[in-house]
């Protein structure tokens, strides 16, 4: 990790030009230099190799599919530069690759949320120490993060058989349907789900909401 003095040397990757220059004119207010500022993931790597900077701070959606390019460009650039601190700041919680990104080191990662950080010097403090190597982490980050790693332990109690069962509600098919699917009985069926319910730990309701439910654990 870099070691900076007091003015930190910062690329920008953001897509909104109004954000992005924002960013870019508070830092220089407080005595940090903003060495670039792009508004796509690819010319992010480029700006970093280019000028070597103490910490990127990235979006999490950007050109061209505004999904998730801001963060595998973050998980890649911490790779390829892992002496560079990586502040994720976004309106998104994104919990697949963010937990990898916070698992790729011991430190210099942050990722906090652009509508809950009030303070601007809360926002240059947590820069500096990611730049320094340390942690600034949302606390609704973290609870959902939190809440997905639950998720997918819940899912690995799932035999195969059950696995294959929810995917196929997943697919909207009926009791009925998945069982000749998977050529066992409506009633095997019905075991199998009231067994996904309790390993999910989706107390009794209406059964729709709980398929429903489900299945958004699969997919989360």
């Amino acid at each position: 990790m870099h070691t900076p003095t007091s003015a930190l040397r910062v690329v920008i990757a953001e897509d909104n030009a109004i954000l992005r220059d924002g960013l870019t004119a508070l830092l220089a207010e407080r005595g940090h230099r903003v060495v670039a500022a792009v508004g796509e993931a690819d010319g992010l790597h480029e700006a970093v190799a280019a000028h070597n900077p103490d910490v990127a701070v990235v979006d999490v959606r950007m050109p061209p599919s505004f999904t998730d390019e801001g963060l595998l460009a973050a998980l890649s650039l911490r790779r390829s530069h892992p002496g560079t601190g990586v502040l994720v700041f976004s309106q998104w919680i994104e919990t697949r690759y963010a937990t990898e990104l916070l698992a790729s080191g011991a430190g210099g990662v942050g990722y906090l949320l652009k509508d809950r950080v009030a303070d601007v010097g809360d926002f240059v403090d947590a820069l500096h120490r990611v730049a320094t190597g340390g942690t600034a982490l949302d606390p609704e980050v973290v609870s959902q993060l939190m809440g997905a790693a639950r998720q997918q332990d819940s899912l690995a109690r799932l035999t195969p058989r059950e696995r294959e069962v929810l995917e196929s509600m997943a697919q909207g098919l009926s009791n009925a349907a998945i069982g000749h699917a998977l050529n066992v009985t409506e009633r095997a069926v019905e075991k199998h789900i009231g067994n996904i319910f309790t390993k999910l730990e989706l107390p009794p309701s209406d059964m729709h909401h709980r398929r429903v439910l489900a299945v958004l654990r699969l997919k989360g």
